[in-house]
């Protein structure tokens, strides 16, 4: 299945799942594992995504991600998620950051499973920024931004093309999607 058409399934499975998704694991499992496998990576395999990968922020140890994606054994992309039905602006992706500030990964996901929030260290590096590049929901998807989310498939993954993209969504056209 061309990953354009996975996406829209997805958009649709997301609409008749989120009813049912009423608590974290839930939300991560029927919605956030599925998104993450849309882009190419194997949800079974904790070489290439981990869950609960630790990333211990000074003295606080035991600090956990709930899910990395890996390259030769780093992160480059982390995702923090909460429960369906959380208001991503009321929450602060606090958390996020400082496992973002820790790693090395240089991509992070702030989501519900349905709203989507791609960040990035633009401003300052090493610096999760506060205004994600990329924001979007799952159920409303256009062809813009699967387009955008097409860089972050496992096949076509370029961090430097992605940080490009990011730079143009961000600074040239605005973010996109909300």
């Amino acid at each position: 299945m061309e990953f354009a058409d996975r996406m829209r399934e997805l958009a649709k499975q997301a609409e008749t799942r989120k009813q049912h998704s009423t608590t974290e694991e839930a939300t991560k499992m029927s919605l956030i594992a599925p998104f993450i496998a849309a882009l190419g990576f194997d949800v079974f395999n904790p070489l290439e995504v981990c869950p609960e990968f630790t990333a211990d922020v000074g003295v606080k140890k035991g600090e956990k991600v709930d899910y990395a994606i890996l390259r030769d054994s780093k992160p480059v992309i982390l995702f923090e998620c909460k429960a369906v039905g959380n208001d991503l602006d009321k929450l602060t992706p606090a958390q996020l950051s400082r496992y973002f500030h820790v790693t090395e990964a240089k991509f992070a996901v702030f989501t519900d499973g349905i709203r989507y929030q791609f960040f990035s260290d633009l401003d300052n590096l090493n610096k999760m920024d506060h205004r994600p590049f990329l924001d979007f929901e799952i159920t409303s998807l256009d062809d813009a931004t699967i387009e955008e989310l097409s860089k972050f498939h496992h096949e076509n993954f370029d961090e430097e093309r992605i940080r490009s993209a990011a730079v143009e969504l961000k600074y040239l056209r605005g973010h996109l999607g909300r």
